[in-house]
């Protein structure tokens, strides 16, 4: 089969050996890959994979099983989007059946195929480890990402009133259009978020850059997940802070979770998330799809943070 890997910062579609499917596992022709910003990291060597783990990049994709080990719910002929530690963007990738979601009614392969990384990281840093309750104020940093766009989508769902930090007038237009309360612009009017003050919970994909004032915006029992580290990984606090407000700063990555972590998460997902994509109430936000063959414009367009909501590869052109 061929695959996509980031080979000392360049990207290679080449030839590589089919993996073999278990028990317990299925093969998936791939339809489409997600792209997110996890991708550009491994691509430049700064995100290896977790050990064991294939080097293909690609953290979710969707096709069609072709094949379904014993022991799976699936059979030949499904139509599944999957999350996954790499390996996603190939014509093939074997996964454990257990992270393999039906792709919602009403949506395509490509739709389907950059739900899975995002909306996971969302319910998790957000409903799991977040503990959100209903009601609840909650700030998105890059809330026009990937991951911004399915957590202001959930946040509208389970009624949480969201604000968000974003780069451009454009995409605060955007994340109001999802649902979010308003917002500010970084760089410009940062300190403003103080008018919308205090959160209850802050989602974190920048890191240093922001922690002081973080700190500043959380309320009493407030929770602030940090999920990247976008603007730096050392920060000065002053750690009374934490402690007046009784904060929990909770550190978080998914993608090295356990098989099994991952198989329950997708299991509530499945359960209290997807009933609403066929609803209408939830959108997977893809942006625009990019042909295998122009990968390297699709991993340009990403980095250059002027995407709002996602982007896929398409893999199997056939596959719809």
């Amino acid at each position: 089969m061929k695959a996509l890997q980031g080979v000392e910062g360049e990207l290679e579609w080449a030839q590589r050996p089919a993996p073999e499917c278990g028990e317990g596992e299925v093969r998936i022709r791939v339809a489409a890959a997600g792209l997110n910003r996890a991708d550009l990291l491994q691509r430049a060597g700064h995100y290896p994979p977790p050990a064991g783990v294939t080097d293909i990049l690609g953290l979710e994709c969707a096709g069609v099983v072709i094949e379904a080990g014993a022991g799976s719910r699936w059979q030949v002929g499904d139509r599944v989007c999957t999350l996954l530690a790499g390996g996603g963007m190939a014509e093939e990738v074997v996964v454990d059946a257990r992270h393999a979601l039906p792709v919602p009614a009403g949506l395509s392969l490509r739709e389907a195929a950059v739900i899975p990384e995002v909306y996971a990281t969302a319910w998790l840093n957000l409903y799991r480890l977040g503990a959100l309750q209903p009601g609840e104020k909650v700030l998105l940093h890059a809330g026009a990402s990937g991951v911004g766009s399915a957590a202001i989508q959930l946040c509208k769902a389970f009624d949480n009133p969201c604000w968000v930090s974003v780069g451009s007038a454009e995409r605060l237009a955007y994340c109001e259009a999802l649902g979010a309360q308003g917002g500010v612009l970084r760089g410009e009017a940062l300190e403003a978020l103080r008018d919308f003050a205090p959160f209850d919970l802050i989602l974190d994909p920048v890191g240093a850059k922001y922690a002081a004032l973080n700190l500043q915006l959380l309320g009493l029992d407030a929770r602030w997940v940090m999920i990247g580290l976008m603007g730096g990984r050392k920060a000065e606090l002053d750690l009374a802070g934490l402690l007046a407000k009784r904060i929990q700063l909770i550190g978080s990555t998914l993608r090295s979770r356990d098989a099994d972590y991952k198989a329950g998460l997708l299991a509530e997902m499945e359960e209290n998330v997807w009933p609403m994509f066929a609803e209408g109430k939830l959108s997977p936000r893809l942006e625009q799809c990019f042909p295998i063959g122009d990968a390297e414009a699709a991993f340009a367009a990403l980095a250059s943070n002027t995407v709002s909501g996602k982007l896929a590869l398409v893999i199997d052109a056939d596959l719809q």
